[in-house]
């Protein structure tokens, strides 16, 4: 029988591209892949483990998913991804419609588990993380002229509040010849933007070589034909090198953008986060970063309410954000996660002053980007189409300063043939509305 499979894939980009990479293990056996899960036989959910918030996403997924399949409409659940690997176990003791439970170990096993479930088998398997294979073939899941290039696997940086090492292991770069190798796959495929990712992109190649060796991939991807925009995401700002930053301004296929998650900028919080530096040291790396790449859009990520904040650190924290008037930036409240470090520390903050805190450098941050947006009026920027929407009646698609899924949109109207999903159209901008530019294509 000629089973349909279909996937729900939850949290990061890295996970995305696993999930890609069971689509492609499925498809290989002979599995008839469905996008919609309610069409499918057995139904994989991929999921995410992060922080609380995201583990609720998952559970609710799960649980959505147990009432189709009491309807008849799906015979089969499995859950595999950063929740199944944290959890284990207890997944099925939890959630009773679940029928199989992997670990990431065992993605390459995905096509006999599926197998077995639909043969009535209950599967719990949970082989060393280290397992999960870092090379295999893909079944792109974002749109045809966009991908994601993972070039690592794990983290190694043991910061106290994330559960990432313990889910996922330490840090595995891929090799130089097989990152570029899957990146000419991708090109000759159509893709015109390759969006670059890991734990920790900066980190790459430590393991092979004993130093830093993402600056001279990046040199190499910029020579693959058909690529038109690479963008860099995760920096980390202790290892952002000098000649990072020259081949970021180098290179005309890298987008001027740069993701660097600070999470703080107090001293005494960093160290307890087992990061590194302070408001000083980050914000000479920020002017260094805009004064040697013009037009530079940064992205950051800020914590608040990590065990221990005062009033006066949180205030240093929210000073640092106006001063640098980051284009991109998204602030979390601190999830208390077990088995890290933070977990256990004194002077824990309770829920309402954490997410206090981070409201009131949300609020402020949207008007940084306002004033970003009210920055183009006027100007022309490039931006990749993306779509039509027929309710606004105008396209849409993202400039340089927009990364896929977490940023926003450039909308704007056009005279004549509507451009496809994939051109790079130039727009005007003329105004914007909350923190989206809208113009007109030139």
């Amino acid at each position: 029988m000629n089973y349909k499979v279909g996937i729900v894939s939850l949290g990061c980009a890295k996970n995305q591209v696993d999930a890609e990479m069971l689509l492609f293990t499925l498809k290989k056996r002979g599995f008839e892949i469905v996008n919609d899960p309610a069409n499918a036989d057995a139904v994989i959910v991929n999921t995410c483990g992060f922080i609380e918030s995201a583990k609720q996403e998952s559970i609710d997924e799960i649980i959505e998913l147990g009432k189709l399949k009491q309807e008849g409409t799906i015979k089969a659940i499995i859950v595999t991804g950063c929740l199944a690997q944290r959890y284990q176990n207890e997944i099925t003791k939890q959630l009773y419609e679940v029928d199989a439970v992997i670990g990431i170990g065992a993605n390459e096993q995905i096509a006999d588990v599926v197998t077995d479930v639909l043969n009535g088998k209950k599967d719990e398997i949970f082989p060393d993380k280290l397992c999960l294979p870092l090379e295999g073939g893909r079944i792109q899941s974002t749109p045809p002229y966009t991908a994601y290039l993972k070039i690592a696997e794990g983290c190694s940086n043991c910061c106290t509040y994330c559960a990432i090492p313990l889910i996922r292991g330490k840090f595995r770069s891929r090799q130089p010849d097989d990152v570029v190798r899957e990146a000419e796959r991708l090109a000759a495929n159509g893709v015109k933007e390759l969006n670059v990712i890991a734990q920790d992109t900066t980190r790459y190649g430590e393991d092979l070589f004993g130093e830093p060796y993402l600056a001279k991939l990046l040199r190499r991807l910029c020579r693959i034909d058909g690529l038109k925009w690479i963008r860099v995401l995760y920096c980390y700002p202790e290892r952002i090198t000098d000649e990072l930053i020259d081949t970021v301004a180098e290179e005309d296929k890298i987008v001027k953008y740069l993701d660097i998650p600070l999470q703080h900028c107090n001293g005494e919080i960093l160290k307890n986060m087992n990061r590194h530096g302070n408001r000083e040291t980050l914000t000479a790396l920020i002017n260094k970063i805009r004064n040697k790449i013009p037009n530079i859009i940064l992205r950051t990520t800020l914590i608040t309410g990590f065990p221990g904040e005062t009033e006066e650190q949180f205030e240093e924290l929210a000073q640092f954000a106006a001063d640098m008037k980051f284009e991109r930036l998204g602030c979390f409240a601190y999830s208390q996660e077990e088995n890290t470090k933070a977990f256990s520390m004194p002077n824990q903050l309770d829920e309402e002053t954490k997410q206090k805190r981070a409201d009131i450098i949300a609020e402020h941050q949207q008007n940084v980007m306002e004033q970003y947006c009210k920055s183009l009026i006027g100007k022309e920027i490039e931006v990749l189409v993306e779509g039509y929407d027929r309710l606004a009646e105008c396209c849409f698609g993202r400039s340089y300063a927009d990364s896929p899924e977490v940023d926003g949109c450039v909308f704007f109207t056009c005279s004549g043939k509507k451009p496809q999903p994939g051109e790079f159209v130039k727009v005007k901008i003329s105004y914007y509305t909350g923190c989206d530019p809208i113009g007109t294509a030139v």
